[in-house]
């Protein structure tokens, strides 16, 4: 078995790996995609807990504001010094030299970066390479071609995710219609802060999590699919959810940042912004999901039969080269390198 099949299979093992890396971080799944556990257990200073399961009033009164009047500008400074922009977090790009850097530190990818340069340092001096011009480097260019390969993967893998983060960032509004001081203005979407009055018609994106309030048309209707994949839009209604702990769907007086409203008006008032919207908690786990370091049992397994592998590679190589070294002075390789 040539040292050069034992690379391709040393590739092979390595691709697989990050084959099931990339299916393990990219899949759905009720944790991320139904973050509301998170949104529903975790209790803040200020944050209301499970607004939906609660009546109208008892959220305007957690917040101290009458419907027809909002929020004085006092109360939206103290809110604002509480919980900040109303934006997703910033997150730092990798530079294209990192990403590619990254995929080198596999032990695998390493072994085969190895066996190129050895392959490619035998022809290089071996004299009848002038002889066979660019045919006697096949091998360490296939190897290479292999290397390459396997780091676009890994770079488009990674650039996917921070891709699907900046996706997230566009769905948000540029600006929300507020009621403040009993008057309505429009105002920049950042600067919505929990407890806020906000009116969204059709065609409006919601610019934070809201507790509906107040229909201003018979129905309303919202396309939610970017949270739940519903196909159709869902209707909302004003009355309480029964249920404490239940997931987005459940959630049908919710309105949730950007959403967006396909029929009818409404008033809401805001129970979560930037990242305690459900919106935020999705980037979280996208975040995560592009950073994690914990293995899954089947990544584990590749691991280890990646290592074992390599193991097995080293230990032919070397009983090959002891068992021939009689022959490494033999005329006709032509050289003692050849020979080797």
């Amino acid at each position: 078995l040539k040292p050069f099949w034992l690379c391709c299979a040393v590739a092979y093992v390595s691709s697989l790996n990050r084959f099931w890396d990339a299916l393990y971080k990219t899949r759905p799944s009720s944790g991320r995609f139904f973050a509301s556990q998170l949104f529903l257990h975790t209790m803040m200073d200020g944050k209301i807990q499970a607004p939906h399961a609660l009546s109208c009033q008892e959220v305007l009164d957690f917040y101290g504001v009458k419907l027809e009047k909002g929020l004085s500008q006092k109360a939206v400074e103290e809110q604002r010094a509480k919980f900040g922009p109303n934006c997703l977090e910033e997150q730092e790009a990798k530079s294209l030299w990192a990403l590619i850097v990254a995929q080198f530190e596999d032990l695998l990818v390493r072994i085969l970066l190895m066996s190129a340069m050895v392959s490619f340092f035998l022809a290089y001096f071996d004299d009848k390479s002038q002889e066979e011009g660019w045919t006697a480097y096949v091998e360490p260019l296939v190897i290479l071609l292999i290397l390459v390969a396997n780091a676009f993967v890994g770079v488009w893998q990674e650039s996917n995710a921070e891709k699907a983060l900046d996706a997230l960032k566009k769905l948000q509004p540029d600006s929300a219609m507020v009621l403040r001081e009993g008057s309505w203005q429009s105002i920049d979407a950042e600067d919505v802060v929990p407890g806020d009055v906000v009116e969204v018609r059709v065609g409006d994106k919601v610019p934070a999590d809201m507790r509906l309030i107040s229909l201003r048309t018979t129905t309303i209707r919202i396309e939610q699919s970017q949270l739940t994949g519903e196909s159709q839009s869902v209707s909302k209604e004003v009355e309480p959810v029964t249920e404490k702990d239940c997931v987005i769907q459940g959630k049908t007086n919710m309105l949730f940042s950007s959403t967006t409203v396909s029929n009818g008006a409404c008033w809401g008032i805001v129970v979560g912004t930037g990242m305690l919207t459900e919106i935020g908690v999705i980037q979280d786990a996208v975040k995560e999901a592009a950073t994690e370091e914990e293995q899954t049992p089947l990544q584990k397994k590749l691991d280890d039969f990646g290592e074992l592998l390599a193991k097995v590679i080293f230990v032919i190589c070397a009983l090959v080269w002891i068992i021939n070294w009689k022959h490494f002075f033999d005329p006709i390789h032509g050289t003692v390198l050849r020979g080797c």
